[in-house]
């Protein structure tokens, strides 16, 4: 086991980690921005460095500084959480060429499955269902794009191959708008991700999004750990998070989670990852592969009772899956609501002080959060302030505790967007099931007019 771990984060995923490193006597490293110096996770941690001024591109996305902070307090290995760096690859070579281990995948699976066309290919060799769409980037000529968007049939989406998080992405219902769309979202895609490459996909009118949470070891053991659903998003943004999926037989279940476990021992897969599906009419359609820890993998950790965190530690230390598939066993129903300092139904972000902070308890309560009394929000970063996750015998059971524990958390001094949470556990369309990753934004406009 390794003694001292590096952890390339911030925020609730940073404690987490090292929560989990403390459980297994693993020695902590810290590095954060001057923005985070007081952070809760600093504090707790054997020893933090500050690798640079509060903006993102000048601490937590500057290789050298982490890869420094490494050398200078003697990790052995690297944990990049999720966001930031989790999934760049010259990272993870970066790391491990200078001696580190990177806990997560090899760099030539993250480039791989980091581009979705490429990773597209790969999963229908491992015969993964993928949505209808382009064998490929989309050509050039014009002619052949509407040819393509034909054979499909309307409405398509166009997609950006290095996309992510929501960006990069145009739906077009006509071909009268097909090229300036193909056009608009090729300089978008340059412009954020610094490849103009984009492909064509059939645009799903009312799909849920679930997806499926692996482990995979480099012994050639995978298994995958059942699925979440993530439909309740706004602008590709996901807000809530289930597991298991409401109404889905175990039958399909094994289907696509045994597919999705023999893909990652074709690609030779290491660590934790998560197959993302868009879920229609009782198929599913693979959109994209995340080679890092998600956030909302509590949901996963309480229905199995699998440290995740602890397991891509062992995993990237070279250990061997403890279980097999058939030793997974799925009990209950968790669910999870991001706590985020935005106003609750504008969006906007609202940093500031902290002046009262109440975490709530009780039965199959738990809040995965580094905010405290006192605790300054800075405007660098990506809102969350925590995670909010309940678990039941069942679903029922789960929400109810949600809501009981949505009443007793307060923060004041800044807006959070718990009183839209209160909105969504009592929506009957929620409360019944599946419904689709539209649902949310629908709701929201109603609730403006």
């Amino acid at each position: 086991m390794f003694e001292k771990i590096l952890i390339a984060n911030r925020g609730e995923i940073a404690l987490r980690i090292l929560r989990a490193c403390r459980e297994l006597g693993i020695k902590t490293v810290t590095v954060h921005s001057e923005a985070d110096r007081d952070a809760k996770y600093v504090k707790l941690s054997d020893e933090s460095v500050c690798i640079g001024p509060a903006p993102s591109t000048q601490s937590y996305l500057n290789i050298p500084a982490v890869i420094s902070a490494a050398e200078v307090t003697d990790a052995e290995a690297v944990h990049p959480g999720y966001g930031f760096l989790s999934e760049n690859a010259d990272f993870a070579e970066r790391v491990q060429q200078s001696g580190f281990v990177f806990i997560g995948p090899r760099p030539e699976t993250i480039r791989l499955m980091g581009d979705k066309v490429s990773a597209k290919h790969a999963m229908k060799e491992a015969g993964v269902p993928c949505v209808p769409g382009s064998e490929g980037a989309l050509p050039d000529e014009p002619k052949e794009i509407i040819a393509i968007a034909k054979k499909i049939g309307y409405p398509i989406i166009i997609k950006a191959a290095g996309g992510g998080g929501g960006r990069g992405m145009r739906v077009v219902h006509t071909e009268a708008a097909l090229i300036t769309s193909v056009n608009m979202t090729k300089q978008e895609a340059q412009s954020a991700f610094g490849n103009p490459v984009v492909y064509m996909e059939k645009y799903l009118e009312k799909p849920r999004h679930v997806e499926f949470q692996i482990l995979s070891d480099e012994h050639g053991n995978a298994v995958y750990l059942g699925e979440r659903d993530c439909s309740l998003q706004r602008r590709h943004q996901k807000i809530i998070e289930e597991a298991p999926a409401p109404g889905l037989s175990q039958k399909i279940r094994e289907k696509i989670g045994e597919r999705c476990a023999e893909a990652c021992r074709k690609i030779n897969y290491r660590g934790a990852g998560t197959f993302e599906f868009l879920y229609e009419n009782n198929e599913f359609y693979f959109i994209e592969m995340n080679t890092r820890l998600q956030v909302e993998h509590p949901v996963t950790e309480f229905i199995t009772g699998i440290d995740i965190v602890q397991q891509q530690i062992k995993i990237a230390c070279g250990e061997k899956l403890p279980f097999k598939q058939k030793d997974i066993v799925f009990k209950g129903h968790a669910i999870e609501c991001r706590i985020n300092a935005e106003d609750p139904y504008t969006f906007l972000p609202s940093p500031g002080k902290v002046t009262t902070f109440h975490m709530p308890g009780g039965p199959g309560v738990r809040v995965d959060t580094h905010t405290y009394a006192g605790y300054t929000v800075p405007s660098n970063y990506d809102s969350m302030i925590g995670k909010l996750i309940t678990y039941g015998d069942t679903r029922d059971q789960a929400i109810a505790r949600m809501r009981v524990a949505l009443s007793e958390m307060v923060v004041e001094g800044i807006k959070t967007n718990i009183p839209l949470h209160n909105d969504l556990m009592a929506d009957l369309a929620f409360n019944n099931g599946g419904v689709s990753i539209h649902y949310l934004e629908k709701k929201l406009g109603i609730q403006k007019k």
